[in-house]
């Protein structure tokens, strides 16, 4: 899985980025409303919609955004009626992305997606070409300053993780799906520092990138992170520090 924390850690400071162009608050505001369509709207009892309060309280978002939010979710309220969707396909070198998007028109998303693809090296496939690569699982990132290894590894263990690895300045704490609200509300009883903490999707094998594939891959990845309707971007890409700062660059 070494691979996959240079992604959270580029997702981690790109939502800082983000959030001061003003797509976190649109993408938390559906996300509170998506979860409260399914799980209903007690926080207590729906752990997805609690993520996404606290998402939320996080960018300092209004307490009555939250709960209008909550209630076009539930119905008690008209809104717009958004679908979560799933796009798959291929990257520059045949590495393979997940796209997971929150759309209310469907038609434009995937014709704007498909566009974004081919311009980036890439290619659109169809349901199920690349997701048998991928396995969910949930993951928390703890930064390595002032935690120690084995402490960690006690309260997380002890919760129901599965894995703990050292990589690029960060803990990564591995999960099952069923297993990380317990593994999370563990941590925060212990006041252990956390960057970012979700269920995704997680590649099984990577596909090693560098020079133009590599910075055609981030460039695509990049787009689609950019992109109003996209919540979550999951690759099989591994590609080294160098060409992600030249990238940065």
């Amino acid at each position: 899985m070494s691979g996959h924390s240079k992604w959270a850690s580029i997702k981690h400071k790109k939502a800082a980025t983000d959030s001061k162009r003003g797509q976190a608050f649109t993408r938390v505001i559906r996300e509170i409303q998506i979860a409260a369509r399914q799980g209903g709207g007690d926080a207590e009892r729906n752990s997805r919609l609690r993520k996404a309060m606290d998402n939320a309280r996080a960018l300092n978002m209004p307490k009555d955004n939250i709960e209008k939010a909550i209630l076009r979710g539930t119905g008690q309220l008209e809104g717009v009626n958004y679908e979560e969707l799933t796009y798959e396909g291929y990257g520059p070198g045949g590495a393979a992305l997940l796209v997971e998007a929150v759309t209310d028109n469907k038609n434009r998303t995937v014709a704007e997606f498909r566009h974004l693809f081919s311009k980036n090296a890439g290619n659109l496939g169809e349901l199920g070409c690349v997701s048998w690569m991928f396995q969910k699982k949930g993951y928390v990132v703890v930064p390595t300053e002032g935690v120690k290894e084995d402490e960690l590894m006690d309260i997380a263990i002890s919760a129901g993780a599965e894995d703990i690895q050292e990589e690029e300045g960060a803990f990564m704490v591995y999960t099952t799906p069923e297993a990380f609200d317990d593994v999370v509300k563990a941590l925060q009883d212990a006041k252990v520092p956390m960057e970012d903490s979700k269920v995704g999707k997680i590649p099984q094998t990577y596909v090693t990138l560098a020079g133009k594939e590599a910075q055609q891959m981030l460039r695509l990845v990049s787009a689609l992170e950019d992109h109003d309707d996209v919540e979550n971007v999951w690759n099989n890409a591994d590609i080294s520090e160098e060409e992600m700062e030249k990238f940065s660059e």
